[in-house]
Order: structure tokens, then sequence, then C-alpha cells
């Protein structure tokens, strides 16, 4: 058994996003997820026939889209397929997707059509098009945001460990500089800029190594719940963002160094040249 939802006229704009084949452009045709096609040992081109009551309709599996409504395991067709299954005087929507024009307040038309549905015991709700609203994507987004947080963290918290060890062995060639006029300013540019040219090395390194390792990990998180991800999802980068990921490993670095600088700056030189 599977639950079938109906589109009618033209429904491509609200349609889930696809992976292969084409939205509905006529009767007979449905689309699908992978976790059907692969439930039913079938692919994109292929026909099921659906039977409701003795009546059967055969519909061509046209297109391939990423959903997880209901597992994933809705049949997408159009209103004339339950026509064929005797269940179009039946069958009432049970949803109206509205695009509003370009220029329309979408508040005050929501606040509008509220006040006109008021009685009729339904409510008009507003979805912004966030594109990727799925749970399995906001899910993915959460770990892969939660992953970058802890490296960001122990990334930094190495940076700090590696300069306070060094600034330590350095303390007295730092103390004969400041002794010969180096100024706390000075000596905080200095340890930073220590490790920034390596800090603005690695990001460069590590942006297309993440790219990478971003396009072979995705699909495996999408093939654990048995769906093929849409372009939308592994497309994740562009110029804008690359561009101040880039400098991620100079701003990391730079955050690292700031604590031991101002130790640095601020030890004593007489304390700092006894110091062996």
């Amino acid at each position: 058994m599977t639950t079938v939802v109906a589109y009618e006229g033209d429904s491509a704009w609200g349609a889930p996003e696809l992976v292969s084949g084409h939205w509905l452009d006529g009767p007979g045709q449905a689309v699908v997820t992978a976790r059907f096609l692969t439930a039913a040992g079938i692919g994109v081109g292929d026909t099921v026939t659906l039977d409701e009551k003795g009546r059967r309709a055969t519909v061509r599996i046209v297109g391939e889209a990423f959903f997880t409504q209901d597992g994933g395991m809705t049949l997408l067709t159009s209103t004339a397929t339950l026509a064929e299954l005797g269940l179009g005087d039946e069958a009432l929507p049970g949803r109206f997707h509205v695009r509003t024009a370009s220029g329309t307040d979408p508040g005050q038309y929501l606040d509008t059509l509220n006040r006109a549905l008021d009685g009729a015991g339904v409510a008009a709700l507003a979805h912004a098009d966030s594109g990727n609203s799925s749970s399995v994507i906001v899910a993915m987004d959460a770990l892969i945001g939660m992953l970058t947080l802890m490296l960001v963290v122990v990334a930094g918290l190495g940076v700090l460990h590696t300069v306070v060890l060094d600034t330590r062995e350095r303390v007295r060639d730092l103390a004969v500089l400041k002794a010969l006029g180096m100024t706390p300013r000075q000596t905080v540019a200095m340890v930073v800029t220590s490790v920034a040219g390596v800090g603005l090395l690695v990001g460069l390194v590590a942006v297309p190594a993440g790219m990478a390792l971003h396009g072979m990990v995705t699909p495996f998180m999408g093939d654990a719940v048995g769906m093929t991800l849409p372009e939308t999802v592994l497309a994740a980068y562009d110029g804008p963002v690359l561009a101040p990921l880039s400098l991620g490993g100079l701003v990391i670095a730079v955050a690292g160094a700031l604590l031991p600088a101002g130790w640095a700056a601020g030890t004593g030189t007489a304390r700092a040249l006894r110091t062996e």
C-alpha cells in the first residue's frame, strides 16, 4: 500500500526538487523518490500499476524527486490518475498552494486571506522559499554545523598551545627586543604575524580539500537514508562563500595567537631577561 498525492494544474513551480527525469506534464505520469524506486525494484521510465477497489490505472515513472513525506514512499501523480481509479468525485483537495505575484506583501496577503477564510475551518500559512527545508537536510546541516564548530574550536586551541610554547621559548629574545625599544603593540604584531602566514596557507589548501571531501561524503549521507540528494545540496559552494572560507585559517590562527601575544607584550623586560 502506498500513499498517492495528486496535483492539478501548473504545479511545476511548487514541485519537490528533482534528481532526474522531469516533472508531471501530462496524464498517466508519476514522480517518486529513490527509496520508492528501490523498494519497487524499478527505475525512471518504468511503469507502476495502481489498484483501488478493483479499478486499475497504470502510470509511468517520469522523474525521481527528493522529499521525505511519508518516509519517501509517496507517489506523486496528476488528478487524471485519480479519475481512472474512480476517485475523481471522492478525492477532495486537501491543500492549495498559492504563489504570490512579484511585489506582493506576503503578510498583508496572508491576513486578508485568513479573514476571508474565517469560519470555514481552514487557515492559510506562509512558507518561505527555503529550498532545502526537508527534515533530512535540516538534520544534515545541523550535524555539519556542529562538526564545523568543533573543528574550529580544536584548531584554535591547537594554535594557542603552539604559540604559547613558542613564545615562552623566545621570551628572552623578546625581552632583548623590548629593551632595544620594541613597543607592546609591535610585540603583539610580531607574535601574531609569526602564525598568520601559515594560517593563510592552510586556509587556501583546506578549502579545495574540504570541497572534495564534501563531494564524497555528502552523497553517502543521503544513501544512508535511502535518498539521492539533489544537485542543489551537493553544489553548496560559490564565489562569495569561498572567499571568506579561504581566510578561515588566517582568522583562526590570529584568534589563537592573540592571548599569548598579549602575555608576551605584558611581560616585564627585566623579569624576562632573568628567565633562562
